[in-house]
């Protein structure tokens, strides 16, 4: 499983952003996706994921700034984010992690077993 995140950069408070994770050797009816991020010191946070049925969440701190699509014909998991504060400033992350009985994803960090490099997102006041 590989999975490679890009869009970051730098960005204005109130401004948006599209992140994007090209997977690959995921499966898709077995896998869910997710979106985390980690600032320095601090733990890491789940966003939004995607479950095999295109099921979303959304963490509060992201919830109605945040909207999570995949496009499985280009392999592709993508975050589109909005209203960006300065404390959305993180190192993001997609990842991915098999789900069992048609269970709903999670933010747990440790159902997620392949993840990506991460990409800064740096949002200024």
């Amino acid at each position: 499983v590989q999975l490679v995140e890009s869009g970051g950069g730098a960005a204005e408070a109130g401004g948006s952003l599209t992140l994007s994770c090209k997977y690959s050797g995921v499966v898709l009816n077995r896998d869910g996706l997710g979106w985390f991020r980690q600032a320095a010191g601090d733990a890491r946070e789940g966003l939004s994921c995607v479950d095999t049925t295109g099921r979303t969440r959304y963490a509060p701190s992201v919830k109605g700034r945040a909207t999570i699509s995949q496009d499985r014909d280009k392999n592709i998991l993508v975050l589109q984010m909005t209203n960006l504060r300065p404390e959305d400033s993180s190192v993001y992350y997609c990842a991915s992690g098999p789900l069992y009985g048609g269970e709903l994803c999670s933010f747990r960090t440790k159902d997620y077993y392949h993840w990506g490099q991460g990409t800064q997102v740096t949002v200024s006041s």
